[in-house]
């Protein structure tokens, strides 16, 4: 088994601090994503999309995508559940993982993407007029989590879970994409101190 990953993307990093959680401990291989490593023939191979983080199992078989690589791993590794623990948490803990890739993490990266000179040879073309809009979709959903988490401490309820992953992956890539986030919500702000705390933020 080998992760396909990279230090400096997000996604990638969701994988780290799940496995972190976990305790797991993976052979990893580095790609280069500021060489186009990515681009190259041999990782085209192992995934077409061109995109990290990969799982290559010992069977052959190529994972791609990071919650599904993540999926996989909690099936052979239930504890911590970091999916929830019955159907209702399973499904909550769905919805808010889904909320906070799509209405913060991938807003977030969009900017990015989109703004920040790194990215002229990946994103082609890069659309500057998506750059302001998607930093204040990302500022908007802040301010949503604020609300939510003054009811409760993680995003789908008492304990901490892949959409805490997600939604904190994304808020500290957020300064790569030049957002900063309001100083007036302040459940937000305690949420995002307390799982940044964690061993596994690190990862």
């Amino acid at each position: 088994m080998k992760l396909y990953d990279s230090p400096v993307a997000p996604n990638p990093r969701r994988v780290r601090v799940f496995l972190a959680e976990k305790g797991i401990v993976v052979p990893t291989e580095i790609v280069d994503l500021a060489k186009l490593e990515q681009k190259g023939s041999a990782f085209t191979a192992i995934n077409p999309l061109q995109r990290i983080p990969v799982l290559e199992l010992d069977s052959g078989e190529v994972l791609s995508e990071s919650v599904a690589i993540c999926r996989y791993f909690e099936e052979f590794h239930p504890d911590p559940p970091l999916f929830g623990r019955d159907g209702l948490e399973k499904a909550r803990v769905e919805m808010w993982q889904r909320r906070a890739e799509l209405e913060f993490f991938f807003p977030i990266a969009l900017a990015f993407r989109h703004s920040h000179p790194a990215m002229k040879e990946m994103e082609k073309p890069q659309i500057g007029e998506l750059v302001e809009p998607n930093r204040a979709r990302a500022i908007n959903f802040a301010r949503f989590l604020d609300a939510e988490l003054a009811k409760r401490p993680y995003l789908a309820g008492d304990f901490f879970s892949i959409a805490d992953i997600t939604a904190m992956v994304g808020a500290d890539f957020a300064r790569a994409a030049r957002i900063v986030f309001p100083e007036d919500i302040p459940h937000f702000a305690r949420w995002r101190a307390e799982v940044s705390a964690r061993p596994s933020a690190s990862a």
